[in-house]
């Protein structure tokens, strides 16, 4: 079986980043994709390192232009995409609702609800010629339950989890699969800098049912999950990877 095509945007870092390793270690053929070229040039040198066949393209996800090449050159390179992690993001501007700006909704919404939109769209251009292949979006349980001060946040990976869905049912008629990884607190930059310092992420988890947060490894697993033919039945989906937190936790009470 020929080795998977796999496109990844938000690439450079976090659960993108040990996503490309993860697929590397498969011997898969991976697309990088992010803002930093040196970055960027760095990582495809280490994923051919380890074996695997790499291609870096500079691409704002905001730019429907950026993110048409980006499809467009993978598809030159490696002929096709079989599976797409579409997982730039940010968390942007956190605070009351009464003090959301223009600026905070559109820094937030650009990135992580259109630019999770335009990746869908060149990506179902060219999955759909080729006979089918795996969607993977980066939602939050932020996405799933809101919290007070991240309402912009909050709502941008809902209408991930919209888009998932309405996607899948669009794409199930030419063999792509849609489905949504929801992670909880994961140690990535994001977390990092959420949480600020050790009291904080102490106090953070003590109170997660597994007492830490997950990793960006653990977050690939489950996204190599959804994209093999392990998953073929399931579409439409968002799986949450949370450490229990939403089955019941003094940040988040469960149903």
């Amino acid at each position: 079986m020929p080795a998977p095509v796999v496109v990844i945007t938000g690439a450079l870092s976090g659960i993108g980043r040990a996503t490309a390793l993860a697929y590397a270690r498969l011997g898969a053929d991976v697309v990088v994709s992010g803002r930093h070229e040196e970055r960027g040039a760095e990582l495809a040198g280490e994923l051919e390192g380890m074996g695997a066949r790499a291609l870096f393209v500079r691409a704002d996800v905001r730019r429907d232009d950026d993110v048409r090449d980006l499809v467009d050159r993978a598809v030159d390179r490696f002929g096709g995409i079989d599976v797409a992690l579409n997982n730039a993001g940010t968390e942007g501007w956190t605070g009351p609702i009464t003090a959301v700006t223009d600026d905070a909704y559109a820094a937030t919404f650009d990135t992580n609800v259109k630019g999770t939109l335009l990746s869908m769209k060149h990506e179902f251009r060219v999955i759909q010629e080729h006979g089918g292949g795996s969607i993977v979006n980066v939602s939050s349980i932020y996405g799933r339950m809101g919290y007070p001060e991240v309402s912009v946040y909050a709502g941008s990976k809902h209408a991930v989890i919209g888009f998932t869905k309405a996607a899948a049912l669009e794409g199930a008629a030419h063999g792509i699969r849609v489905n949504a990884v929801a992670p909880g607190f994961t140690r990535t930059g994001m977390y990092e800098r959420v949480t600020g310092d050790d009291r904080t992420r102490a106090a953070v988890n003590s109170v997660l049912p597994l007492r830490r947060p997950g990793t960006p490894e653990e977050v690939a697993e489950a996204v190599l999950f959804l994209g093999s033919d392990k998953a073929a039945y399931i579409t439409g989906q968002t799986l949450t990877l949370d450490g229990g937190l939403m089955a019941g936790s003094p940040l988040f009470p469960g149903d």
